[in-house]
């Protein structure tokens, strides 16, 4: 079944025990690991959690199948967990689809699955599975996000606070929840106790949005000034701000740096396709530098490093911040070297 968002989010919050397989696929990794959190919240605290990775899977098809139908040590609930399925699962998918019984419900996330291959199709067509593209908010979307997200913990986001607090988050929601916690402990605000949040609260506990910082973080990156980054990814530190936006708007921009780069290569002039594309007036001097020096393979190479980056960030055992400044700092390097 093709879930859309509301309907994932119901059933993740109250799993169906004939719904074997949950597979959210989409760039939206933290998204999609919210979605995933949420499932292992509506489970309960005292849920088993069995992570599988993508060598085993190859390795041993049906252990996917028989992790599922399997029963707890101790006769309590459990899941299984794959992070970073691929097309290659294709195999397991089908036997786990396909067995007699299935217990435990299968999450996976596929960052690099596309909506038109074999794993997604496979688990729309499957009435036992659900599938859900998930995607970046950006602009109206994420600030509907933001006031969603504050209504489950009691808050009614006033004025131009939800916007404020999707670009502070960069459009990741780990991020977004925790400024949203923050300001409900502020307010004492609860869902039994609800309370406005206007901007004034939002200063209060000290959000900073750092744009100006953030935008010429990246200009450094893209443009390869590697002198540069350190004093701008120490501006960002300095202002509380995570590497975590600072990797998802560096990935927008190689992102619509591709597209421009698309057009170009198709024939067309930089200004042409900076007209074509609506780039904003003051972004276009910058955009227009980056495309006499990118070509379409490094852009694309740069968009992967961008996105391993952010995913290992994920892990708790990462280098964290050290990890995404000396990503920056590399593609800058590659971007100083770059002759489009």
């Amino acid at each position: 079944m093709k879930a859309s968002a509301a309907q994932i989010r119901a059933a993740v919050d109250a799993p169906k025990p004939d719904t074997r397989l949950y597979l959210f696929h989409g760039p939206d990794e933290a998204g999609a690991s919210e979605l995933a959190a949420r499932l292992a919240r509506a489970l309960g605290p005292e849920a088993e959690r069995i992570d599988i990775d993508m060598k085993a899977l190859r390795d041993q098809p049906g252990r996917l199948a028989d992790e599922a139908a399997s029963l707890s040590l101790f006769g309590g609930v459990r899941y299984v967990r794959v992070s970073g399925i691929e097309e290659g699962a294709a195999e397991a998918v089908t036997l786990l689809l396909g067995a007699e019984r299935a217990g435990s419900p299968v999450v996976a996330i596929g960052p690099g699955l596309k909506a038109s291959g074999k794993l997604v199709k496979m688990a729309i067509a499957a009435p036992s599975a659900m599938a859900h593209a998930c995607y970046v908010p950006e602009g109206a979307d994420a600030a509907r996000l933001a006031s969603t997200v504050a209504r489950e913990y009691g808050l009614r986001l006033t004025g131009d606070v939800p916007q404020r607090l999707a670009s502070a988050s960069g459009g990741d929601r780990a991020i977004l929840a925790r400024e949203i916690e923050k300001l409900a402990l502020y307010l004492d605000a609860a869902s039994d106790r609800p309370r406005d949040a206007d901007s004034q609260a939002l200063d209060a506990i000290g959000a900073d949005l750092n744009d100006v910082e953030l935008h010429h973080a990246i200009d450094a990156v893209i443009d390869g000034r590697v002198a540069d980054i350190g004093s701008e990814l120490a501006h960002l530190s300095e202002g509380g701000s995570s590497t975590i936006p600072l990797l998802r708007q560096l990935a927008r921009r190689l992102m619509t740096l591709a597209e421009l780069r698309t057009d170009m290569d198709a024939g067309a002039s930089s200004d042409e396709v900076l007209e074509k594309h609506r780039i904003f007036f003051r972004e276009k001097p910058a955009y227009s530098r980056a495309l006499r020096r990118w070509n379409a393979a490094q852009i694309a190479r740069a968009i992967d490093r961008v996105r391993q980056t952010e995913r290992a960030l994920m892990h708790s055992q990462s280098a964290g911040e050290v990890l995404a400044e000396a990503e920056c700092t590399a593609i800058a390097r590659a971007a100083a070297r770059a002759r489009g």
